[in-house]
């Protein structure tokens, strides 16, 4: 049964370096998603893990100069849909991918993806999706065997497939990112596509080309040594969902799989990270 969330509408000034700041702090305190609004930053989490002295949290950066303010709405899962209408706005990246909902008009780009996000995680606005899709472009699986772990939407799996990659499993531990992730995958025609709901236990026991986890720093420290193990020699890992501050833990427990730093992008500070594994 899907989730009641809660929307917190935030006020902030000084506008960019406040939304950054806020934005970090909440996602420590597990806020899911986030819309960037001309006033600041709304921000959603589970009715079931809210709490109200979370926003106690938020007291301490008055200290820091800014000045924070906030409102409250449940929103009912039959409502979500009327809230992404009004927030989600098409993206473009590098003028190759567009990802928009089925509301909004087709977009001339080599690669078009459909995504209704619902109550799941990756619409492309994060920074870390839209740095995850960027890599897709960048090295483009084709003919690779790919999982997508913490697939929220779907909308890797789905890019990775346009660009031709021929077997996918995307996974997602929560419940109604695995239905988003079926439906967006039916909107998109996509045909190679696996879905399945559950955590890294789940995954199927053969070799993948490319591994995709875009998730939270300490679910990505549990899960590397099992990405190692899974992924061909050579093969590419692509990491986000962490901090900048964070890519010496996650480097470290890499090395120590065999996993080895290419590169890696910084949005916002928050990375995404390139992997290779070697076969020495």
């Amino acid at each position: 049964m899907a989730a009641t969330y809660i929307q917190l509408n935030l006020k902030i000034q000084p506008l960019e370096t406040g939304r950054e700041i806020t934005l970090a702090v909440l996602s420590e305190l597990g806020f899911e998603s986030f819309v960037e609004t001309e006033v600041g930053l709304e921000a959603y989490i589970q009715e079931q893990d809210w709490q109200a002295d979370l926003l106690d949290h938020l007291y301490p950066l008055a200290e820091k100069g800014l000045d924070i303010s906030w409102s409250l709405t449940a929103i009912p899962p039959e409502n979500w849909n009327a809230v992404w209408e009004s927030d989600f706005q098409p993206i473009i990246i590098e003028n190759q991918c567009a990802v928009r909902a089925n509301f909004h008009d087709p977009i001339d780009v080599p690669y078009e993806l459909v995504i209704t996000p619902k109550m799941s995680f990756g619409t492309g606005h994060h920074q870390t999706t839209y740095m995850m899709l960027n890599y897709l472009l960048q090295y483009p699986p084709k003919e690779h065997t790919l999982l997508d772990m913490g697939c929220g939407t779907g909308v890797l799996a789905i890019l990775a497939e346009k660009l031709g990659a021929k077997e996918l499993d995307a996974i997602d531990v929560e419940p109604w990112c695995y239905e988003n992730t079926v439906e967006n995958i039916k909107m998109n025609n996509c045909q190679y596509i696996v879905a399945a709901e559950g955590d890294s236990k789940i995954i199927p026991n053969k070799m993948y080309d490319t591994i995709l986890a875009n998730i939270n720093m300490n679910v990505l420290l549990l899960d590397i040594p099992l990405f190692s193990k899974r992924l061909y020699d050579n093969g590419r890992l692509f990491l986000s969902g962490f901090y900048t501050q964070d890519i010496p833990a996650i480097e470290a427990k890499a090395n120590q799989n065999g996993l080895y730093l290419v590169e890696f992008k910084e949005k916002d500070n928050w990375v995404s990270a390139h992997f290779s594994k070697s076969n020495g």
